[in-house]
């Protein structure tokens, strides 16, 4: 199987989870772990072992994160080593809406590591874009 793991400071990614399910529906192999205000380091591992008690070393990981040297993913990637996972999890940093839902709506008949970084990390790339806007003098903002 393969899991998406959202790790983040606050609440960022109980949000990103929250508007993916309206966006595609409730996804099972979607798992959040935030560092909430105040919460210590060791809480956050605590709770992220509990999260991941269940991935097996023969279940693939795609780990997103909001910063790429944050506590969160610093955090989550030494659990993940230390539970034997980090040769099959890919680790993603920046993540938005786009990657989350690109990773969730993935074949699961891709498996190649690189592969499905590439993958989600060009939808990511696609989706940015300043928009141009043409404002003229009768327009309404």
């Amino acid at each position: 199987m393969r899991y998406i793991v959202l790790v983040s400071h606050g609440e960022f990614a109980p949000g990103l989870a929250n508007a993916t399910s309206m966006l595609i529906g409730q996804q099972k192999n979607l798992l959040v772990n935030s560092m909430l205000d105040g919460m210590g380091a060791d809480v956050y591992v605590e709770h992220f072992r509990e999260l991941i008690k269940d991935i097996s070393e023969e279940d693939q990981v795609i780990l997103l994160a909001d910063l790429a040297e944050g506590s969160p993913m610093t955090n989550a990637l030494n659990t993940l080593s230390e539970a034997g996972l980090l040769g099959n999890t890919v680790a993603l940093a920046g993540m938005n809406l786009p990657m989350v839902v690109t990773a969730a709506m993935l074949d699961e008949e891709l498996t190649d590591r690189d592969a499905v970084r590439e993958a989600i990390l060009e939808e990511a790339h696609n989706q940015l874009r300043a928009m141009q806007l043409d404002i003229g003098e009768d327009d309404e903002i």
